[in-house]
C-alpha cells in the first residue's frame, strides 16, 4: 500500500482501486475552485460599487445569460463525447479571462467592465462547478459518493482556501489583471485532471473493455432543450429543482442583506475586497476540516436525509436571529456558518442525488437545474425583494418570511433522500 493510500484510509473509507481516481478528483476540484475564489472577492466588490439599485438588473442579466448558455452547453453535450466537451467548457472560460485581462490592461472603463465581469463570473462559477459534479456523478456510483464525495469536495475547499489567501494577500500588490491570468492557468490544470480521470474511469468501469467503449467516448445525444423536458417529466428531478430554488431564494435574501449592511459601512473598495476574501478564508478553513473528517461518516451513519436537512435548519434559525439582530457581525456569522455547512455537508449530499439518474439527466437536466433554475431563483428573488422594499417591508420582515421557506425545504430534503434510496437499489457500477 502506498503512503498516500495509507493516509487516505485513516481519514476516509477509500477502497482498493479507488485511490488514484479519488486523488485526481480532489486535484480537479482544487483547481476549479481556486480559479473561482481568486476572482470571487473582485466580483463582490464590483457588484456593490455599482450601487444597490443595480443588483436586480445584474441578477436579471445573469439569468438571461444562463438562458442562452444552457442550450448551447446541451447541444455540445449531445454532439461530443465527455472527454471532449468538458475540456472545451473550461478552455472557453479561460479564453474569456484572457479577454478581460486585455481590457483591464488597456485601461478600459472599470465600471463598465465590472458590470460585464459581474455577470460573466456569476455564469462562470455555476457552470464550472456544475460540470465538475456532473462528471463526478457520471464516474462514481451512489454508495461510493456517500463515502468519498466529502473528501472530493474538500479538494474544492482547499482550492477555495488557497484562492482566498492569494487574493487577500495580493489584491493590492499584483492587481486584478494578473489575478485573471492565474485563474486561467488553473482552469488549464483542471483540464489535465479531466484527461487523467477519463482514463481511470474507463478502466474502473469497463475492466477489459476497449477505450472506445467507455463512457468517456460515448455521445449522449438528444436536443439542446432536452434538459428542460427531462426535469418537467420527472417528479424526482422537479424535487431537486425545488430544492435548488429554496437554496437560491434564501441565498439571495442573505446576499442583499449583506450588501445593504456593508454598503452602510464606510469602506473603500480595496478594504471591501479584502474583507470578502477574509470571510471566504474563514469559511474554507472550517469547511475543509468538516469535509475530510465528518461528511463521509455523517452520510454513511445517519443517512442522506439528515445531511440534506442541516442547511435548511440552520437557515431557518439564522433568519430568526437576523430578524432580531440585523447587524454586520450577525450577517457575517450566518453567511459564514451557512456556507461552511453547505460546502461541507449539503453540497456533497446533494450531488449524491444525481448518481442515480440517467447520463443524459446527469449532464442536461443537472445543468438546467444548477444554472437556469438557480439563477432564475436569484433574479425572481431580487425583483421581489426590490418590490417588497418599495412597499416598506423592513429587513426583519423579510427575514421572517424566509422561516417557512426553510421549513418547506426540510420536508423536501427528507422526501428526496427517500426517493434516492429507492433508486439506488437498482444503481449499477462505475461508469
Amino acid at each position: 500500500m502506498s503512503p498516500a493510500a495509507a493516509l487516505l484510509r485513516r481519514v476516509c473509507d477509500v477502497r482498493e482501486g479507488e485511490v488514484s481516481a479519488l486523488l485526481w478528483s480532489f486535484a480537479y476540484f482544487f483547481c476549479v475552485l481556486c480559479s473561482y475564489y481568486i476572482l470571487r472577492p473582485v466580483r463582490e466588490e464590483m457588484g456593490i460599487s455599482g450601487g444597490m439599485d443595480k443588483l436586480p438588473w445584474l441578477f436579471t442579466a445573469v439569468f438571461a445569460a444562463m438562458l442562452a448558455a444552457v442550450p448551447a452547453f446541451s447541444a455540445l453535450v449531445a454532439r461530443l463525447p465527455r472527454r471532449r466537451f468538458i475540456p472545451i467548457v473550461y478552455r472557453f472560460f479561460a479564453s474569456n479571462l484572457l479577454v478581460f485581462f486585455g481590457l483591464l490592461a488597456l485601461g478600459a472603463p472599470r465600471v463598465e467592465v465590472g458590470k460585464v465581469f459581474y455577470v460573466w463570473l456569476s455564469v462562470f462559477n455555476l457552470f464550472v462547478v456544475s460540470v465538475f459534479w456532473q462528471f463526478m456523478a457520471d464516474v462514481w456510483r451512489s454508495e461510493q459518493g456517500k463515502r468519498l464525495f466529502g473528501v472530493i469536495a474538500a479538494g474544492g475547499s482547499a482550492g477555495a482556501l488557497v484562492g482566498s489567501l492569494v487574493t487577500a494577500a495580493q489584491a493590492r500588490q499584483i492587481g486584478t489583471a494578473n489575478l485573471l491570468l492565474l485563474s486561467a492557468a488553473l482552469l488549464e490544470l483542471a483540464v489535465l485532471c479531466v484527461t487523467r480521470l477519463n482514463r481511470l474511469a474507463g478502466r474502473l468501469a469497463g475492466g477489459a473493455a476497449p477505450p472506445e467503449a467507455s463512457a468517456a467516448e460515448e455521445r449522449i445525444g438528444g436536443g439542446a432543450f432536452r434538459g428542460v423536458t427531462l426535469v418537467l417529466g420527472s417528479p424526482y428531478l422537479l424535487g431537486i429543482c425545488a430544492q435548488t430554488l429554496f437554496l437560491s431564494i434564501t441565498a439571495t435574501v442573505l446576499y442583499f442583506e449583506q450588501a445593504r449592511i456593508v454598503s452602510a459601512e464606510s469602506m473603500d473598495p480595496a478594504r471591501r475586497t479584502a474583507m470578502f476574501a477574509s470571510i471566504d478564508l474563514t469559511v474554507n478553513v472550517i469547511t475543509i476540516v468538516v469535509q475530510v473528517l465528518v461528511t463521509g461518516r455523517l452520510m454513511t451513519r445517519v443517512g442522506l436525509g439528515v445531511a440534506l436537512a442541516v442547511v435548511p435548519v440552520v437557515t431557518g434559525v439564522g433568519f430568526l436571529a437576523l430578524a432580531a439582530r440585523p447587524t454586520l457581525s450577525m450577517i457575517a456569522g450566518l453567511q459564514g456558518l451557512r456556507r461552511a455547512i453547505h460546502y461541507a455537508v449539503d453540497r456533497p449530499a446533494r450531488e449524491i442525488l444525481f448518481t442515480v439518474v440517467a447520463r443524459e439527466e446527469k449532464y442536461k437536466a443537472k445543468s438546467f437545474i444548477d444554472t437556469v433554475a438557480f439563477r432564475g431563483g436569484d433574479a425572481a428573488s431580487a425583483w421581489a425583494l426590490s418590490g417588497l422594499s418599495a412597499l416598506g417591508v423592513k429587513a426583519a420582515g423579510l427575514s421572517l418570511l424566509m422561516v417557512p421557506v426553510a421549513g418547506g425545504w426540510v420536508l423536501l430534503s427528507r422526501y428526496l433522500a427517500r426517493r434516492q434510496a429507492e433508486r439506488a437499489r437498482g444503481d449499477g457500477g462505475l461508469r
